[in-house]
């Protein structure tokens, strides 16, 4: 695997690169010991108090989640990861994971450990790996209501950005519900988009709120035509933290499967048509397509009205779509005919 710098991007302009409930903190001793509220009178020489309020918050927030973060090495290249629960296992992107089957894990507190991989959802560009040995390094993260956040919540971003252990940046949620292509199939929805600075390595790491819960996994950063394909300032996404426990906690008790991804499922394999169009290429037996009467040689034009000229749109409507949805597949038939078929969607399988 190399180093992630770009894995993805939001329609045609977008490339990947590398996420809150965010309440007002509550008023708290600062690291000097002061006593801070917003709203009360400036310290003595200081800077005011709603601005020392949010420094200090900045700065609590960071000391309790930078032990919660850890830097993943494999053969190819260098990620970040979340530690989910004290029995050694770590979140991350699949990305950072890529093939590898070994892993170096290093703790904020510098301590290094092998891991071993227990399983990964490319769907939803998450795996999950398992440190032995690391004892009183493990520091699980808490995790937050992601379907809480609000644009314009503040956030940071921790990780470890080109290689920098431990680094954070901050910024706020600029939407939600966004979503969003990898490249390869590899589609997000309800991706959280943050104004937070994620650069390659930050993959795998934490976007949190202001008290310091996991709102999501940063893992996408924008890339911009007209900067020659540089990065966006500014334009970054996340999965989103109700994402991460579900997926993250069935890699764990099924051995490294998902039974339950809530993706819809059409059960083909599909390639772009020259001037537009998705050609099926094979249906897979006794799936949702296969028992809808979808054929190899049908080329799918729309779904539910919405035109898909290509593959990744097909992917991404169907992103927005579950388990157990009747979707209205349109196709035109190797004779030319155009037909609507029902296709009640299925389950994508996941996991391994």
């Amino acid at each position: 695997m190399r180093l992630p710098t770009a894995a993805a991007c939001l329609t045609a302009a977008l490339l990947l690169a590398a996420c809150s409930s965010a309440g007002n903190p509550k008023a708290s001793p600062s690291p000097s010991g002061r006593a801070t509220a917003l709203g009360s009178a400036p310290p003595a020489g200081g800077a005011p108090a709603t601005v020392q309020t949010l420094q200090d918050a900045f700065v609590s927030v960071a000391r309790k989640v930078l032990p919660s973060v850890v830097q993943i090495r494999t053969d190819s290249g260098l990620g970040s990861g979340i530690v989910f629960d004290g029995s050694g296992d770590v979140v991350t992107n699949a990305h950072v994971v890529a093939d590898a089957s070994s892993f170096q894990v290093t703790f904020a507190d510098g301590r290094s450990h092998s891991a071993s991989l227990v399983g990964g959802f490319v769907p939803d560009d998450l795996a999950v790996v398992r440190v032995s040995g690391a004892g009183g390094s493990l520091h699980p993260a808490t995790f937050a209501d992601s379907a809480k956040l609000q644009v314009g919540d503040l956030v940071m971003a921790v990780g470890n950005p080109l290689g920098l252990q431990s680094s954070v940046t901050e910024g706020i949620v600029s939407a939600t519900g966004r979503t969003v292509s990898e490249g390869n199939g590899v589609i997000i929805p309800d991706a959280i988009q943050t104004s937070a600075a994620i650069n390659p390595g930050n993959s795998g790491g934490a976007l949190v709120d202001l008290n310091g819960n996991v709102v999501g996994i940063p893992t996408l950063a924008a890339t911009d035509p007209q900067l020659g394909g540089g990065a966006a300032p500014g334009i970054g996404f996340a999965i989103p933290s109700n994402t991460v426990r579900d997926i993250a906690a069935q890699l764990i008790a099924n051995g490294g499967h998902v039974t339950n991804s809530h993706r819809a499922y059409l059960g083909i394999r599909a390639a772009t048509v020259t001037g537009g169009g998705v050609l099926i290429s094979s249906v897979t037996a006794g799936g949702p397509a296969d028992s809808a009467g979808l054929q190899a040689g049908d080329v799918i034009v729309s779904i539910d009205g919405t035109d898909t000229p290509d593959s990744e749109a097909l992917t991404q409507l169907l992103a927005t779509l579950k388990p157990g949805d009747v979707a209205r597949v349109s196709v035109v038939r190797a004779d030319g005919s155009q037909q609507t078929v029902n296709v009640t969607l299925g389950e994508i399988p996941g996991g391994g």
